[in-house]
């Protein structure tokens, strides 16, 4: 979600983490099999596919899930053929929002997504009709009581991120999409496990929301597509007053 401090989101998602397991694994593995189609099944050489295992260990996902979604997407073992495609739209208060899908049927998928938006108060556009407003980055959220922020700055910047922004919660670092991977080990090769660590799309600029009952229609879009089973993930550029969303 957008916003300048993604901490709230990420809190908010934890929370629901064990209630919908189920769903999670599923796009779990849905990640993992195209992952491994898109750059095979070595850890080593993907990047995508590394993140992606992290991922399912952290779920508590079984490793013989892991193992035969890696072999689906090689082709090893039998199954459903996925693709990717990604949705762009307009929700509650004009907030720019990204869905990023991983599908075995582009009709039904489109069709789901578009009545969601049209459920929710937002209206589904064409292709590149937001996504010129974001910019892929790496971003890496660190505790407080991990490392000082002198530290960490030194640490990140060396290994090539590109800004580091001290909220109340803990440090969020913005890295080029390049190079994510790099300081990620950077951090890691500390002893220090980052809160959250991802590939997202981040806004260029951000739309103020000050009213509490926008706020609560712009989550509930976000939340019933992420609910969705073809959605891997959601992107605005909504920025929450922080009384509001403590509310919410």
């Amino acid at each position: 979600m957008g916003g300048h401090s993604h901490w709230a989101g990420i809190k908010h998602k934890k929370a629901l983490v064990d209630a919908k397991k189920g769903k999670v694994f599923t796009k779990l593995i849905r990640e993992i099999t195209i992952a491994a189609k898109m750059g095979g099944a070595d850890l080593a050489s993907n990047a995508r596919l590394r993140k992606a295992v992290d991922d399912s260990k952290a779920a508590n996902m079984p490793a013989d899930n892991v193992k035969r979604a890696i072999m689906k997407g090689t082709g090893q073992l039998p199954g459903v053929v996925y693709e990717e495609i990604t949705y762009e739209g307009y929700g509650p208060g004009s907030v720019a929002v990204i869905v990023e899908c991983t599908t075995d049927n582009k009709n039904r998928t489109f069709a789901e997504i578009r009545k969601k938006f049209s459920d929710k108060g937002g209206s589904i556009g064409t292709t590149g009709c937001v996504s010129y407003m974001f910019a892929k980055k790496g971003m890496i959220l660190v505790d407080k009581a991990a490392i000082s922020e002198e530290d960490l700055m030194n640490l990140a910047l060396e290994a090539g991120a590109e800004d580091i922004k001290t909220q109340a919660e803990g440090y969020e670092i913005i890295t080029p999409a390049e190079a994510f991977d790099a300081v990620k080990a950077a951090i890691e090769a500390k002893g220090i496990t980052p809160a959250e660590a991802k590939i997202t799309m981040i806004p260029g600029n951000e739309v103020d929301v000050k009213d509490e009952e926008t706020a609560k229609k712009i989550l509930g879009l976000v939340e019933s597509l992420e609910e969705h089973d073809d959605v891997k993930d959601v992107y605005t550029n909504e920025n929450i007053a922080e009384d509001i969303l403590a509310k919410l």
